[in-house]
């Protein structure tokens, strides 16, 4: 499915946010969001997701604007892991991720228990989190507890997963076991993934594309290597940067200094 974002416009307490933004994120790729704090990366993909409609211009799944889809539909194909998720006190790993199936229930319609079941053992396969399936929440570590809400929002088994900055407040080894884990599930599954990243060389590394969002627009979106500059570090960050091959050769960029 093709997530396509037209001329998107989004006010917040009479604050233009967002403004003639136009992006359209590939199938089966890795997207990445990027851009300054405030650039309005974070109100981008819950507009994207459905969780906003107070907008102007038009989002649409697969041609079909989100607007007119229902909440169950959308959350079949469309999968969000916001900032900042909590769990209700003493919720265990298993409930909270077999929370992720409400699209597939309603108050008349119990779901599928079989599919429920192996939607969970799933998920909680590919994030590693099986062996913590009796565990609270609150009990997890910061990177054990990511991968549980991870582990929630793929059990909905979307065809568009959606991240907001899913690395932060993470250690360097839980952020590079949730970027592998979100490309596993991409390679593997082939879902699409778009997420903000803060993170300029996680980006290069996991991306397979990227879009840059700079005054209320997307400033510019390409392959990796040709958009991630020394140039554009300085043009929307501010930054002046070195640049060098690390030892798997791969492209990486070291703010050194202010502009």
């Amino acid at each position: 499915m093709i997530l396509s974002v037209q001329g998107l416009n989004v006010r917040i307490a009479h604050q233009q946010i967002l403004q003639d933004l136009s992006v359209t994120f590939a199938a089966g790729k890795r997207t990445a969001i990027i851009g300054p704090n405030g650039a309005g990366k974070s109100t981008l993909l819950r507009a994207a997701a459905g969780l906003n409609h107070d907008y102007t211009g038009s989002i649409r799944l697969d041609g079909k604007d989100i607007r007119q889809l229902g909440r169950q539909q959308l959350a079949q194909q469309l999968a969000i892991l916001p900032q900042g998720m909590a769990a209700p006190p003493d919720t265990t790993v298993r409930q909270l991720v077999d929370y992720g199936r409400f699209p597939y229930r309603s108050w008349f319609r119990p779901g599928d228990a079989k599919a429920d079941r192996e939607a969970v053992e799933w998920a909680m396969q590919v994030t590693k989190m099986t062996a913590f399936g009796h565990r609270q929440v609150q009990s997890l570590s910061g990177g054990e507890r990511q991968r549980a809400f991870l582990a929630m929002a793929l059990a909905q088994q979307p065809d568009i997963l959606l991240l907001d900055e899913p690395t932060t407040y993470l250690d360097i080894a839980h952020q590079l076991e949730v970027m592998k884990i979100v490309t596993d599930i991409n390679k593997t599954y082939g879902m699409t993934v778009i997420m903000v990243l803060h993170d300029i060389n996680h980006a290069l590394q996991y991306a397979d594309e990227i879009a840059v969002l700079k005054d209320k627009h997307i400033a510019a979106q390409g392959a990796p290597t040709e958009i991630l500059t020394v140039s554009l570090l300085a043009q929307v960050f501010g930054v002046k940067a070195d640049i060098f091959t690390n030892s798997q050769g791969a492209k990486v960029l070291s703010p050194v200094e202010l502009v």
